[in-house]
């Protein structure tokens, strides 16, 4: 007869199976491992291992907080789909090697090992002990498969990305602290799971469904944002940010996981669609799904669904709205996603579009994706999920519309070659850009561009033909934040005869979004110009009429409307004008050792011609330090340098980032970064 407490303990060896699959960055002392890859366990007893036939041992899983999925593990090779284990004795100690199925839903699992006699009754069972499980991007059986291993380093492993702004053809990179192997970030990331309307309603169901990265990563665009749940981030574009922390002051995603988790699932305020992109990243590469932040410039938001988007504007240049109006972003940002897509026809594997920014709806949910982007760029917007919608991000034709005071409407201009310019994506292979233009769309104007439009079910509008004697564009350097400077409107007449116009100039603040803060200045001027020459119309921009209102984006659009004198035929042009901003100053003192105090001295130079007030530097960087907000209380005055000391203790060895940021009354969003290399402690 076997006395009880045969049991002496289990060792989950975290630190051999955590470096094994890739997750020892995650977690040392949990186990942490991926899908579709043997993990190891020690059994240890007080004396000798109970040997078969007479006793065996077995293994039960479960999940789920009342365990509402129970699974029981094989102690033999089991068919595929299954778990199973296999022992080796020695001495007082058995090593089991347990084998998980590469599509096993992923999530916190609960084991326990059973000691069963040879009728099959249980005899002593171990206390249990919990793990997570991942997706798997090394496994070649796991739908989200990633062959390159230099692929993986950057879409898994790389805690520091870059993200991009401003406009097409001034494109400006930003630093962003993904954290996804912060301390406590995966389970963070399963409590946005749990928290789902799926999850709340079925939990069971749920479990069972996250084998499916095309089920999380959905659930995952939808929980993001706050619209219709307990969601992480809640959206704002008006500006005002009093009650929360302003968009453009995040420089990474554990602090917004962070203070989502600690207060209790209340949505974090406030994010726009580059923090809503980077918080899906950082989630999903957590997860263990390759992921990426993609940034479309002139990103179109089509709201009817017509793949066009139409402006009606009013004599005075502004934009009348009917009801739901489309839009042009002067950059949006999503995410994609690699797995195979089981669930379409063959050929829809690979990168797939998730948006979680909430536009539209989808099934009901502000939701978006995922979408394969080999079907946005063949035209096939019947494929799940959202294909028309993201098509028309990337593909929209621009058709402006001019509307009289008797309300008869007159086309101004058509352009099927603004939407979706220089979409971008960080190189993996470095800190470069990489542009994947050519994955979305085939080349402007060619055969292919047109079968696809086709296919699409397109509707095609013919340009309404202007004033084709003279020809409109506008001209502008660089600007600077702080500074005036010039636009050019140059008309051309390519004619033989001398012809006369209206030419009506405005700028306006807008974010990045396109919504209008206000007018800065208008120039209204009747034009001779003589046949075969240019006329130049310079405007000049004033920091004094713009600073006031400029937005968090620091954008000004110029759009400019000429008319025929005694035609109705009109052209019109309108160019965003980024304005760009100082940059932060970071120089590190000392050595930069784990656990030993390493000092950032950050300064920077007010440009503007106004005293800056309640300026407050934030500091951050994974495995570095966490969230840290440094105020400069003293006023800045005009062109005068100011230096800040941050002191902290690295906790992680390798390439890191700290990342800075600069926010005050009247200068916002200034960032700063500094790459350092952390030695391990010597002992």
């Amino acid at each position: 007869m076997l006395r009880n407490n045969v049991f002496q303990g289990v060792d989950l060896q975290c630190q051999l199976n955590n470096r094994a699959h890739r997750t020892d960055e995650m977690e040392m002392e949990r186990l942490v491992v991926r899908r579709g890859q043997p993990f190891s366990l020690l059994l240890q007893f007080k004396d000798a291992p109970p040997q078969p036939p007479d006793h065996q041992l077995a293994l039960v899983l479960q999940m789920g907080k009342k365990g509402e999925v129970v699974v029981r593990v094989s102690g033999s090779r089991a068919a595929p789909g299954n778990w199973w284990f296999s022992e080796k004795v020695a001495q007082s100690e058995v090593l089991l090697n347990v084998h998980s199925p590469a599509d096993a839903p992923v999530g916190l699992y609960s084991l326990t090992v059973l000691l069963l006699s040879d009728e099959g009754h249980i005899i002593e069972k171990t206390t249990p002990q919990t793990f997570y499980l991942l997706y798997n991007p090394w496994c070649a059986a796991d739908t989200v498969y990633m062959w390159d291993e230099g692929l993986l380093q950057e879409y898994v492993l790389n805690e520091n990305g870059t993200l991009y702004q401003d406009s097409w053809d001034q494109i400006k990179s930003l630093p962003w602290n993904f954290g996804q192997f912060e301390k406590g970030v995966v389970d963070i990331c399963f409590k946005v799971l749990d928290n789902s309307p799926s999850a709340l309603k079925n939990s069971e169901m749920d479990i069972n469904k996250r084998a499916d990265p095309i089920y999380v990563s959905r659930t995952i665009t939808a929980m993001v944002n706050s619209n219709d749940d307990r969601g992480i981030l809640s959206g704002r574009w008006d500006g005002n940010y009093s009650d929360g922390v302003p968009p453009t002051r995040w420089t990474g995603s554990v602090p917004i996981l962070r203070r989502w988790s600690e207060g209790g699932t209340k949505s974090v305020r406030y994010g726009q669609c580059w923090v809503f992109s980077a918080v899906a990243c950082t989630i999903l590469r957590c997860l263990g799904i390759p992921t990426r932040c993609i940034t479309n410039y002139s990103s179109a938001h089509d709201t009817d669904g017509n793949i066009n988007v139409d402006f009606l504007l009013n004599e005075k240049l502004e934009i009348i709205s009917e009801g739901r109006k489309d839009s042009i972003w002067n950059y949006h940002c999503w995410v994609e996603s690699w797995m195979r897509r089981e669930d379409l026809p063959k050929g829809y594997d690979g990168w797939q579009v998730l948006d979680p920014t909430p536009q539209e709806r989808s099934d009901g949910v502000f939701c978006c994706g995922p979408c394969p982007v080999r079907a946005v760029k063949e035209g096939d917007i019947g494929m799940k999920y959202d294909a028309p919608f993201v098509f028309s991000e990337v593909n929209a034709d621009v058709i402006y519309w001019f509307v009289h005071s008797n309300g008869k409407r007159t086309q101004t201009s058509l352009d099927s070659s603004t939407v979706g310019r220089n979409i971008s994506t960080k190189s993996a292979h470095g800190e470069d850009r990489e542009d994947i233009t050519a994955e979305y769309k085939y080349p402007e104007g060619s055969m292919k561009e047109r079968e696809v439009y086709a296919k699409a079910g397109k509707r095609v509008t013919k340009k309404n033909e202007g004033p084709s004697q003279l020809q409109l564009s506008l001209k502008h350097v660089q600007a600077v934040y702080g500074t005036d400077f010039d636009v050019v409107v140059e008309v051309q007449n390519v004619g033989g005869e001398d012809a006369s116009a209206q030419l009506t100039v405005t700028s306006n603040v807008v974010t990045y979004n396109s919504l209008h803060r206000g007018e800065c200045q208008r120039k209204t001027a009747e034009l001779t110009v003589p046949a075969q020459r240019v006329h130049k119309e310079v405007i000049r921009l004033l920091y004094d009429h713009y600073g006031a209102c400029v937005s968090d984006h620091h954008l000004i659009r110029v759009t400019a409307l000429l008319q025929s004198s005694g035609s109705q035929n009109m052209l019109l042009k309108e160019v965003n004008i980024p304005l760009k901003m100082p940059k932060l100053h970071v120089k590190m003192t000392g050595e930069a050792v784990v656990s030993r105090k390493l000092t950032a001295i950050i300064s920077f130079n007010n440009p503007l011609p106004v005293t800056l007030q309640r300026g407050v530097f934030t500091v951050e960087g994974s495995g570095l330090t966490e969230e840290e907000a440094i105020p400069h209380l003293e006023p800045i005055a005009p062109g005068q340098h100011v230096a800040v000391k941050f002191t902290f203790k690295p906790s992680r060895a390798g390439l890191r980032k700290l990342l800075v940021d600069f926010d005050s009354d009247r200068l916002r969003d200034v960032k700063g970064e500094a790459t350092i290399i952390v030695r391990k402690k010597r002992f």
